[in-house]
């Protein structure tokens, strides 16, 4: 096909289900919110739709097929650029390994493998390149995974924001463990495995130079550790796990409800909040159920091994602000409703795009 075909047909070209009122990328495609979610369903999952994308999870579950003597594996990948590349409680470099392995292990797998692409803009510093390939390194020996294979790639100087990441992971499933978006269930309890928004607020901190009686660190962190101990200890009374990160808790438990065709109610006493990530959400007019997470996890479980389930993170380094948030219901199908400090229920929506861009 020549290059005058191929513009004619693409400005021809139209979505399945046309995409709302923007003929054009914006930021907010990219927050984790409805633009997003938008993006995925009418554009995306069309073009490339087959069983093992269908699910939307974190990550793809892969068969290898009959006679091939392998586990069944997942598969996942993602990409970063968040700005500034270094912040308080981490770095770019850090965030791209733990942000894989993360989406990795709330799919029920045993992360082995990774990627590493860079986008580097002519002039980086190879200093600051050194500090964000150390960074990965020590993250990746920490969550017991290998940086198998990669690429480079440079761009002209004003084009790439300095360094881009792209990470591929690949894991083993765990044998009698299936969990998805898909199979939350009326009565599961829904917990979360600490504090949220510290990862959000972090980086807005450094943006805005605001300054607190004690920093705000983000909570970015290699999760599977902690995820495998739940799983060796309640097994398949785990239905569904997500790490909340763009878009926040909020978004979350959101794509659950409609994933799930369930309810979810919730109690705002009960949201784990660190008092500095208050403090600056009210002081920026931002709400922390939306602010993104690097280093937590959202549980449904069965009711009978809730309590067992909080009782095992709260003995994790990673876990020990983990708390029972709520539950699912059969009532408020695919929404998410919090129980206020005044007795009063609210809907909590998903939101248009992000209040934070670049958080990731």
């Amino acid at each position: 096909m020549d290059d005058s075909k191929a513009i004619l047909d693409f400005a021809n070209w139209s979505c399945p289900l046309p995409l709302a009122d923007y003929p054009a990328i914006v930021m907010g495609h990219g927050g984790g919110g409805k633009l997003g979610n938008e993006l995925v369903e009418h554009l995306f999952l069309p073009a490339f739709r087959n069983p093992a994308l269908e699910s939307l999870g974190d990550a793809a579950a892969l068969d290898l097929g009959a006679g091939t003597n392998l586990a069944r594996i997942a598969m996942s990948t993602d990409s970063f650029v968040v700005q500034p590349l270094f912040f308080p409680g981490g770095s770019i470099g850090e965030l791209a390994v733990n942000g894989t392995v993360n989406d990795l292990a709330v799919s029920g797998a045993d992360a082995k493998f990774l990627s590493a692409s860079f986008i580097l803009e002519e002039g980086f510093p190879l200093a600051q390149l050194a500090a964000i390939v150390d960074a990965m390194a020590r993250a990746a020996a920490t969550a017991g995974v290998k940086i198998v294979t990669g690429d480079t790639k440079v761009v002209e100087r004003g084009h790439g924001d300095g360094c881009y990441i792209n990470t591929a992971g690949v894991g083993v499933l765990r044998s009698g463990i299936t969990v998805g978006p898909h199979r939350a269930q009326a009565g599961d309890a829904v917990i979360v495995s600490g504090n949220i928004g510290d990862h959000g607020m972090a980086i807005m901190s450094v943006r805005e130079g605001l300054e607190f009686e004690s920093p705000i660190r983000s909570d970015c962190a290699a999760l599977n550790g902690m995820i495998a101990e739940v799983l060796a200890g309640v097994g398949a009374a785990v239905h569904a796990m997500r790490d909340p990160t763009r878009g926040g808790l909020a978004s979350t438990l959101n794509e659950i409800a409609t994933a799930s065709d369930v309810g979810i109610a919730i109690d705002e006493d009960r949201m784990p909040v660190g008092a500095e990530v208050q403090s600056a959400c009210e002081l920026l007019g931002l709400d922390p159920v939306y602010v993104a997470n690097e280093g937590k996890a959202v549980f449904f479980v069965a009711p009978q091994a809730a309590e067992r389930v909080v009782e095992i993170l709260r003995a994790h380094p990673l876990g020990h602000e983990a708390a029972r948030i709520g539950h699912v219901t059969a009532e408020y199908k695919r929404m998410l409703v919090a129980r206020t400090a005044m007795g009063a229920n609210r809907v909590i929506p998903t939101q248009i795009g992000e209040q934070l861009p670049r958080i990731c």
